[in-house]
């Protein structure tokens, strides 16, 4: 979801109101995902590097993470929306830790659309954090070296009860991936917008769709 920033320096606004705007749209999207037979969405909201930004704009974004939870809930779980997040919590407030872990308990029931949300997460973090566990396990001596295989990895992932996505979309021109579901992503497909996230509309979700469904995806083999 980039582009909240460039938006707002667009209009001669302070940051933060891009990503004001950037959740209004997160929401709107997500409104409009079950309709396009969409049952798993994923948006990334803040990774391990965005720490590096102004104190400003990273308290900003955490109080903005901490209402659209506590002003959602009722919404989400009345549309049947399951929310979970991804990253490592350790270094987030404890207050917005308790909120995400008291959505996800408030919302596991739901099926319609299963929304995870990327907070603090980077995709070498999460691999690392993965492989630290599988490393753990050895020197406990629960698992030998050699018993060590992609699926067993794969349970240490934040995403491990979660399938591998079929598509990334990455808004606001940038051809990059960014650290996202790098071990996840291996087969996915790709669409790079130049559109900024609070200008992506459900409309042109549903276009990008309408070209996906039309990709031959053959993952390593040959179709006949």
């Amino acid at each position: 979801m980039d582009g909240n920033g460039r938006w707002a320096k667009e209009r001669g606004w302070p940051r933060l109101v891009g990503h004001r705007r950037g959740a209004e749209r997160v929401k709107e999207i997500t409104r409009a995902c079950p309709d396009m037979g969409v049952k798993w969405l994923t948006v990334y909201a803040f990774s391990t590097e965005n720490w590096k930004r102004s104190t400003e704009e990273v308290l900003g974004l955490m109080a903005l993470f901490a209402r659209y939870i506590q002003r959602e809930a009722d919404a989400l779980s009345a549309e049947g929306v399951r929310m979970r997040f991804i990253g490592d919590r350790a270094p987030l407030d404890r207050k917005l830790s308790a909120l995400m872990s008291g959505i996800e308990e408030r919302t596991a029931n739901n099926g319609r659309l299963n929304l995870t949300v990327a907070i603090n997460y980077g995709g070498r973090d999460e691999l690392v954090r993965a492989a630290a566990r599988l490393a753990a396990q050895a020197a406990e001596g629960r698992i030998a070296p050699e018993e060590i295989t992609p699926a067993r990895l794969e349970s240490c992932l934040d995403t491990a009860d979660l399938p591998d996505p079929d598509l990334v979309i990455r808004t606001s021109g940038e051809s990059r991936t960014s650290n996202f579901l790098p071990w996840q992503a291996a087969y996915a497909e790709y669409e790079f917008t130049p559109t900024l996230w609070p200008d992506f509309t459900p409309a042109e979700l549903s276009g990008i769709l309408a070209r996906f469904s039309t990709r031959d995806r053959r993952f390593g083999g040959v179709t006949a």
